[in-house]
């Protein structure tokens, strides 16, 4: 028939009756499923003419489900919906489902007692004439015979009305014309699952589309296929869901199951009965009826790539807009077929669980407030996962609060058996029995322990732990947590505890719950402690835990241990063992015993094949007396230990890779052997506050990553050879006695983060402020400095290879910043600026400035270069004057500048004739200073270089020969160049210059006669004046490191400046500030700075 339906479901039904009741059930049913149902009060509205809609929807239903019930027959609304119900059934091939709603059906049929009485009296409300009553009550009497002779369903014969719902909708499934998937009654959260997959999908349309839907078992991920199919199919002539993909390969172990998919596959494409007698017929098949066609094939419960690659090759068989969804428990399957994105299905919140398990032991959306605590253990114990939720709410239905209790406290001893078996399947799918003892291990003994830490303990194990912890990550069996600790569902872990519960290593039988000692791994307090005290341990014992408290300490013989031969894992805490240690497992690969008793370890305790040994919160004053040669010991743990008093002999154990003796208050030396050890990762001393400075031979560490000295107050100083650590990323060294940081350990190029000297943070950030700390404006601070230079790349900051010259230096003379872009340069410069300066912008001090009398101006000049006479020259100037260089000099070129900085252009010739540069300033002074005390430093700046040259007071009074030779290295012909001079606080700079002195040098004095800078036989060059800056000294500035900025102090600018980086056409690129109300490109950030704090000095460097 090609009658088009509008419904998929019409429901007939008396409102007063069940509209509350069956039918709002049965209506929640057919929507959860995707069946687009007609409900008169869902669909019509108060004012609507109902009778022609009706009608319509009706004759466009392709079912029509007629609920009889005791007053039905009292309603005309009812009896004429039944008349053309059965009316269409005949013209259209309606299917009609009758279902009796506590009625019998053969009181509906004969219309017999008050239905046939309220039948009649319906009638004759209906038609006023008599013969049209007749006529209308013979009509309804044929079609209620007719209706309730068809096969329906009778509610008053089922026990549960839920499941009758359920039943009614299966039915209603197979009928419809469609291949709805069925789903759950109570589909708590599935919704938000499928709304957030949905959209990717119709995203993607135009292309062949492939996702997965990943999880551990019992989480819901083929109802999660199931809703999306539903949703989607009908945009698919072609689709296919082949449902327990697993179950149907595990049934046919003769390798029958890749016909058995490719013949459904087919089947379900076709719309036919597809007979395929040998795979390569069915792969040419498949691929035939594909063939570029648009398809929708849903693959459940996928355990082998095998299994998918049976039905097609290649995604070029699908046509554009095919979606292909995958579900399966290991990730890597999904990953191995390139699917195009993977939706992990997460456990249910506490709020959705409780829903769900309440629909389930209630029957309804939540729990009695009698059973609401009980119902709270139990949604914990289920760890939001709805297999559990819907199995033991299940379970609980109907029953007391005593049998409440009585299973709950079963369920923490022993798991329910049908969530057991479903979680199972992901271990039995595990075919390496080396990947089955890692996961029993971490059931037992390492759920939330450090992953690295873990997998060190199993590979040493033989266990192949770096594959195996991958692939139970990706079987969904084990996750990774924050902090990179592994983690495991409550569920999982306890079926991992019960498989060991159940089987022991010989013949897997079922092994009394008497008999402990004979299980493979003991964690439960009261087993261990019985088998210890009865002696009961066996060869199968391979990892034993026992933690008490320290109020109940226990001791034990070691003959206890004798039997367990194989024993690889022990974890001991307040417990003393007495007797000979030789009968402990000479296989022992981890020990972990907190709160030992013994001063050392005993002789006769073999641990050759110790991987890991912690001896945390130990009284051992010495590891051994005379240490072992433990050639496969990767960590060792002291901390905690009070008495420790020194480090082992490190040359005998050569593989060390981790050493940690935390808050060990007594230890006070390391052995020099450290420096033997050549695979050592991590070192931590933290608070071990008697630790005096490590040995030396510490910096022959190449592969030490993390070095952690915290709270050693004892240590005051660190190596210069420190950075010999090439590998060192990781420096902790705060609340230490080490006031100075060796001058080397910015020129590593390996050190990430850092804490030191009260500075810490990533490197990039801590260097410069070691650097500047050095450098520091404090005047009396620094004594002589040598020279260092300083590389910044890919922003980190770096020494350059001084390492000799700075050995043999206290501190260094001078500091040379080596940028790699000018955004580098910029940021740098600021930063510089800033922590020399340490001012902000006010008004009051521009407002003072402008005052000042031109008769309290000064100027200084001081003359440093090769072979020139040094010294300074100050003077009174009047007001409007300025400074002039008079003296003769061969060749030169003169600049001047209104503030504290003269930006200048190295002459094309000045390689092989420069002697010297003089700097000029005129400035004003509050009160009498001495200029020399006043000098705070001079930055030389190189914007075609891109580097900054910074000298500090003690070197500009004491420059020589070699301090020439550097500063001229960096002056190279056509160079963009600026000097910016600092003075103390309390002098305002009027105006500076600069002399470039080729040839002879000759002295040179200061004139208040001219605002102009003369040079005899030299290029006169006039700089634009930069105008007044307002400033008050500030002790905070904070300017944040980005190409645009806006600077704010404490108190307002009278016109808002922003600091910018300005790229001009014809120089590179400096810090200039721009006024908002008038932009003056021009105007130099150093001239602001430098009125700012008022300080200037004339140098000739």
């Amino acid at each position: 028939m090609n009658h088009q339906w509008i419904y998929d479901v019409f429901i007939n039904f008396r409102g007063d009756d069940s509209r509350n009741s069956l039918v709002s059930h049965l209506y929640a049913a057919l929507s959860n499923a995707r069946i687009n149902t007609f409900l008169d009060d869902e669909k019509l509205h108060k004012g609507s003419e109902l009778q022609p809609q009706l009608l319509r929807a009706i004759q466009g239903s392709q079912i029509c489900l007629v609920v009889f019930s005791e007053n039905y027959s009292r309603s005309s609304w009812c009896l004429l919906e039944l008349e053309k119900i059965m009316e269409n059934r005949g013209t259209h091939g309606q299917i009609v489902i009758p279902i009796f709603y506590h009625i019998d059906p053969a009181i509906v049929r004969r219309q017999l007692g008050n239905f046939g009485k309220a039948l009649e009296i319906t009638a004759k409300k209906m038609q006023s004439k008599r013969e049209k009553q007749k006529l209308l009550l013979q009509t309804w009497k044929s079609a209620l015979s007719q209706a309730t002779n068809l096969s329906g369903w009778d509610v008053t014969s089922s026990r549960n009305e839920s499941e009758l719902v359920q039943k009614i909708v299966e039915e209603v499934l197979a009928k419809l014309d469609n291949t709805f998937m069925p789903l759950p009654e109570h589909t708590v959260g599935l919704e938000s699952r499928v709304e957030k997959m949905v959209p990717w999908i119709e995203n993607n349309s135009t292309k062949v589309c492939m996702i997965g839907i990943w999880g551990m078992g019992g989480l819901g991920k083929t109802t999660a296929a199931k809703a999306i199919y539903n949703q989607i199919h009908r945009k698919f002539v072609y689709r296919s869901f082949i449902e327990n993909i697993r179950e149907t390969c595990e049934r046919d172990s003769k390798g029958g199951w890749h016909i058995c998919l490719q013949q459904q596959l087919l089947s379900d494409l076709l719309k036919t009965k597809e007979k395929i007698h040998n795979i390569a017929s069915g792969t040419i098949a498949i691929k035939k009826m594909l063939s570029a066609k648009k398809v929708l094939i849903v693959l459940d419960d996928v355990t082998k790539v095998e299994q998918v690659k049976a039905l097609y090759e290649s995604r070029k068989w699908f046509g554009a807009g095919s979606v292909l969804i995958v579900t399966s428990r290991d990730a890597h399957i999904l990953k191995s077929l390139q699917v195009d994105h993977v939706y992990p299905v997460n456990e249910m919140d506490q709020k959705e669980s409780l829903e769900l398990f309440s629909w389930h032991a209630f029957r309804q959306a939540s729990p009695r407030a009698d059973f609401s605590e009980l119902s709270s253990s139990v949604i914990k114990y289920c760890g939001g996962l709805p297999l559990a939720a819907e199995v033991i709410g299940s379970y609980l239905y109907g029953r007391t609060r005593e049998e409440w209790t009585s299973v709950l406290s079963k369920l923490e001893i022993i798991p329910d058996h049908h969530v057991q078996e479903k979680l199972r399947i992901s271990y039995d799918g595990l075919s390496d029995g080396k990947q089955k003892d890692i996961f029993l291990d971490i059931c037992c003994f390492f759920i939330g322990k450090d992953r690295a830490y873990v997998t060190e303990i199993l590979n040493g194990c033989g266990l192949f732990a770096s594959i195996g912890i991958s692939v139970l990550i990706e079987r969904s069996l084990l996750k990774v947590e924050k902090n990179n600790k592994l983690g495991m569902h409550d569920l999982i872990r306890d079926m991992g505890r019960e498989i060991v519960r159940q089987n022991s290593e010989k013949d897997v039988r079922q092994i009394s719950e008497k008999d402990p000692g004979e299980r493979s791994r003991l964690w439960f307090q009261k087993d261990v402690h019985d088998v210890l005290t009865n002696n009961t341990g066996t060869k199968t014992v391979e990892g034993l835990v026992l933690n008490l408290e320290t109020t109940s300490r226990a001791s034990f013989n070691t003959s206890a241990f004798q039997e367990m031969k194989k024993l690889r894992l022990l974890q001991l805490d307040c417990v003393d063992l007495t007797g000979d240690f030789g009968f402990l497992s000479k296989q022992l690969r981890w020990v972990n015993w907190r709160q030992s008793t013994f001063n050392h370890v005993p002789n006769n305790f073999y641990q050759g094949n110790l991987v890991v040994f912690e001896l945390k919160y130990s009284m051992v004053k010495q590891v051994w007396k005379e240490t072992p040669f433990l050639d496969k010991l990767k960590i060792l743990n002291l901390s905690h230990s009070k008495y420790l008093k020194n480090t082992p002999n490190f040359s005998l154990l050569p593989s060390l890779e981790k050493l940690i003796m935390k808050d060990c208050p007594s230890l006070s030396e390391v052995h020099p052997s450290i420096g033997d050890l050549n695979n050592l990762l991590l070192i931590n001393f933290k608070d071990c506050t008697s630790l005096g400075n490590l040995p030396r031979e510490i910096s022959q560490l190449m592969s030490v990553t993390t070095l952690i000295l915290d709270g050693c107050s004892n240590i005051t100083e660190l190596e210069e050879d420190v950075v010999q650590m090439k590998s060192l990323k990781t420096l902790m060294a705060a609340r230490t006695g080490i006031e100075k940081a060796p001058f080397s350990i910015v020129s590593s190029k390996s050190i990430v983060y850092i804490s030191l000297c009260g500075f810490e943070g990533f490197a990039r950030d801590v260097f410069p402020c070691l650097i500047r700390s050095w450098m520091s404006p404090t005047i009396n601070s620094l004594p002589h400095i040598p020279h260092m230079s300083l590389g910044v790349e890919s922003n980190d900051l770096r020494l350059g290879n001084q390492s000799s010259t700075l050995r043999s230096c206290s501190t260094p003379r001078s500091v040379w910043v080596q940028c790699c872009s000018d955004i580098q340069l910029t940021e740098e410069l600021k930063r510089l600026l800033n922590d020399l300066n340490s001012v902000d912008f006010t008004e009051s001090e521009t407002s003072h400035a402008l005052q000042i009398s031109d008769l309290s101006l000064k100027s200084f000049v001081i003359t440093l270069g090769k072979s020139l006479s040094q010294g300074l020259t100050t003077t009174t100037t009047g007001s409007n004057d300025c400074f002039v260089l008079v003296n003769n000099y061969p060749s030169g070129l003169s600049y001047t500048c209104t503030g504290p900085s003269v930006r200048f252009r190295v002459p094309e010739d000045s390689d092989c004739h420069m002697k010297g540069i003089t700097l000029c300033v005129v400035y004003s002074s509050t009160f009498e200073n001495m200029e020399t005390e006043c000098l705070v430093g001079v930055l030389i700046i190189n914007y075609t270089k891109f580097t900054i040259n910074l000298y500090k007071r003690d070197t500009v009074m004491s420059f020589n020969d070699e301090d020439w030779q550097g500063v001229k290295s960096n002056l190279g012909a056509g160079d963009n160049m600026e000097i910016f001079v600092a003075l103390g606080n309390g002098m305002t700079v009027k105006e500076t210059g600069v002399h470039l002195v080729h040839g002879q040098s000759s002295t040179m004095e200061v004139e208040s006669s001219s605002m102009t800078m003369e040079v005899e036989q030299s290029i006169m060059v006039k700089m634009e004046p930069l105008p007044e800056v307002e400033v008050q000294t500030q002790p905070n500035v904070k300017i944040d490191p980005s190409p645009e900025e806006e600077v704010q102090s404490s108190l307002d600018v009278k016109n808002e400046a922003s600091l910018i980086i300005q790229n001009e056409p014809s120089l590179e690129p400096s810090l200039t500030v721009q006024d908002e109300s008038s932009p003056k490109p021009n105007e130099n950030i150093f001239a602001k700075l430098g009125k700012r704090v008022g300080k200037c000095v004339c140098l000739k460097l």
